[in-house]
């Protein structure tokens, strides 16, 4: 069982920035496949952004350019650089890492519960 620890969100308003950060209880070196995903108020939960075990990256249309996701081993630490914030991208924010031993990114983002481990979230608010 991986545990995942969510921090850095908060309060800031349009046009502003943000760093999220995930702490794993296992090497993330050892992860398939780690990501954000997003979920406002009565809406879906959506993938946001994934690296790969190589490093490859994938991002969702509504963040490219924006954010950018990173790993650091040596503390086992995700992050999510969150740039040029949107009222739109106001969501609690989960870290997510694969159960599966073979992941490919633009999969990884339409993951069900039941295929990643997950963390308990951390809430973004962007004002206009």
């Amino acid at each position: 069982q991986v545990q995942l620890v969510e921090s850095g969100g908060g309060s800031v308003q349009a046009g502003g920035s943000l760093r999220l950060s995930c702490v794993a209880s296992e090497y993330t070196s050892a992860s398939k496949c780690m990501g954000w995903f997003r979920q406002a108020p009565g809406k879906e939960r959506e993938g946001v952004a994934v690296i790969e075990r190589d490093g490859d990256t994938t991002y969702a249309e509504s963040v490219k350019g924006r954010f950018t996701i990173s790993k650091d081993h040596a503390s086992n630490t995700l992050y999510l650089q969150m740039n040029s914030l949107k009222p739109e991208d106001t969501a609690m924010y989960y870290c997510a890492w694969t159960k599966y031993t073979y992941c490919l990114g633009r999969y990884f983002l339409t993951s069900k519960d039941e295929d990643c481990y997950w963390g308990q979230g951390t809430q973004v608010t962007v004002s206009s």
